[in-house]
Order: C-alpha cells, then structure tokens, then sequence
C-alpha cells in the first residue's frame, strides 16, 4: 500500500474517530435534556401530590378536635357537660375526665371518656395500657 492510501486511511480513521466523539456528546446532551424534563414534570407532578397530602393531613389535624369538644353536649353523651373536663392539653391519652356530680358540688365518680371521631374506633397502645392501668385501679 502506498503513502497516500496509508495516509488517507489515517486520516479516515481519525475523522470517523472525531465524528464518533461529537456524536456521543450531541447524544449525551439530547438524553441530559430529556432526562431534566422528565425530572421537572415528575418533580412538579410529586410536589403537587406531596402538597395536597400536607393539606389533607393538616385540615385533619386542625378540625380533628372539633367534634371532642361538641361530644359533651349532644344528647347521647350520657354525662353532664359541666362535669367534663377536655383533657387534651394535658397530655393525656383519654378525651374526657367526667367528676361525677362536680357542677352539684358532690364528686361522687370519675369516668375517663375517649371519643373515636376519626376513620378507625380501635384504641391506640397508650390508649389501652390507661384503660387497662384504670380497670387494675393503678396496680
């Protein structure tokens, strides 16, 4: 083979060599972009989703406690209202500690009164070791 075959065949190689590099990258930089819109539209498609589920939980939590302070004064509450103390804030795993007879001045019973107002009417674990802890009379 000759100088100038030798040398065209060099050449060749080194221009399909420098075509394949270009290629790679204009294929890199298309599968880069494609794979940022997707992210986007899967990142937008997320945080809306992760949004209502915050809102969701939030309403919950915020008007989850407004039928507990209603119960005292619907007809089926067997206790009088005056009697019963919200116990919520203190920490407590129960709604309601009833004083029997407070608002007559004479305590004769305490009821401890927990309110299933959500989708499920099972008690928690805490929820259970009082009630069980109740039943025992703190043995």
């Amino acid at each position: 083979m000759g100088k100038i075959e030798s040398n065209a065949i060099k050449m060749f190689k080194k221009w399909k060599k420098s075509k394949r590099k270009h290629q790679r990258r204009v294929l890199e930089a298309d599968l880069k972009r494609e794979y940022e819109v997707k992210s986007q539209e899967w990142k937008m498609k997320e945080e809306k989703r992760i949004r209502k589920d915050a809102i969701d939980k939030s309403k919950s939590v915020i008007m989850g406690p407004i039928p507990e302070h209603l119960i005292p004064f619907f007809p089926e509450f067997r206790y009088n209202p005056k009697d019963t103390r919200f116990t919520r804030f203190i920490g407590t795993p129960e709604d309601f500690v009833v004083f029997g007879g407070l608002s007559e001045g004479n305590v004769k019973k305490i009821v401890f009164v927990e309110v299933k107002t959500g989708k499920t009417g099972n008690l928690t674990t805490r929820e259970r070791q009082v009630r069980d802890m109740v039943e025992r009379k703190g043995e």
